[in-house]
C-alpha cells in the first residue's frame, strides 16, 4: 500500500516511516508537515493511505481529510493523536482508523490492514468529534491544488455547474454548488441574488451600477455584485447591522 505521513512533528513523522520502512510491505510515497502540503500531496502521488495527525497549525487533520474528499480518488484515513478523550467516540466509527501517539506497530498495522476509503457519513462523524468546519476551499488552478482561505472570499458566484470564488487574491473555480456553501456557512455568507452569495463582513455599501442596477459594493475588489429585487430587502436590513 502507498502510504503518505503527515505529522507537524517531525519525530512523529520519522517514527511512522520507520516502522512501515522495516516492515517492508508498504510504501511510503511522502512525509509532510501540514494540511495544504497533504491535499497536494495527495492530489498529484494518488496515495492510497494517509496517517494523518488531527492538531496542525493552519487546516487540521479533519479538514484536510474533507478536501481529501474532493479528490477523484481520495485516500483511506487513519487518524493520529495524542488526545485521548477522542479515542471512545472515534473507535465507534469502525472503518476510520484511529491511533493514539505514541503509535505502537501492532496498532499501526492492525489499522492500515482494516483501513477503508473515507466516507461523507464517516468525515461527518468525525467532524461530532473534534467539531469544527473548513476554513479553507479547495480549487484545482493551473498551479495545482489551491486553497483560499474563507475570510480572503468576497463573494460566490454560480455559473452552470461550477461555482467561482472571488477572493482578494484573484478569482478560482470550485466544484461546489452555491446552496452546499451557503448550508456550510449560513452566519458568514448572506444570499443577494439566486446565483450569488457575499461575505458579510465584508459588505461595505449598496450603489447603482451605469445601467442603474444595484449591486453590493465589497471591501478589496472593484466590481459591485448585482443585488436582485428579491434579495434587496434582505439585504438593507443586513447593511443597517453593520
Amino acid at each position: 500500500m502507498r502510504i503518505l505521513i503527515v505529522d507537524d512533528e517531525t519525530l512523529a513523522r520519522d517514527r511512522l516511516r520507520r516502522m512501515i520502512e522495516k516492515d517492508g510491505q508498504h510504501e511510503v510515497v511522502a512525509d509532510v508537515a501540514s494540511g495544504l502540503e497533504a491535499v497536494r500531496v495527495s492530489e498529484k502521488l494518488r496515495p492510497e493511505l494517509c496517517l494523518l495527525d488531527i492538531r496542525m497549525p493552519g487546516i487540521d487533520g479533519i479538514e484536510t481529510a474533507q478536501h481529501f474528499l474532493t479528490q477523484e480518488e481520495s485516500p483511506a484515513v487513519i487518524f493520529c493523536t495524542a488526545y485521548e478523550e477522542h479515542a471512545v467516540q472515534a473507535f465507534e466509527l469502525q472503518a476510520v482508523g484511529y491511533l493514539l501517539k505514541p503509535v505502537r506497530r501492532e496498532e499501526l498495522f492492525r489499522a492500515i490492514a482494516n483501513s477503508v476509503r473515507l466516507n461523507r457519513m464517516q468525515i461527518a462523524a468525525v467532524k461530532n468529534i473534534d467539531a469544527n468546519r473548513r476554513t479553507h476551499l479547495c480549487a484545482r488552478t493551473h498551479k495545482g491544488v489551491e486553497l483560499v482561505n474563507i475570510k480572503d472570499i468576497r463573494y460566490l458566484k454560480a455559473d452552470q455547474k461550477y461555482v467561482s470564488v472571488r477572493h482578494v487574491g484573484g478569482e478560482v473555480i470550485i466544484d461546489e454548488t452555491l446552496h452546499e456553501l451557503e448550508e456550510e456557512f449560513p452566519d458568514l455568507f448572506t444570499r443577494v441574488h439566486r446565483n450569488a452569495l457575499v461575505y458579510t463582513d465584508h459588505i461595505l455599501s449598496l450603489e447603482k451600477d451605469a445601467l442603474g442596477q444595484i449591486g453590493v459594493r465589497m471591501s478589496n475588489v472593484t466590481e459591485l455584485v448585482d443585488v436582485s429585487r428579491r434579495h434587496l430587502p434582505a439585504i438593507r436590513k443586513v447593511i443597517r447591522r453593520l
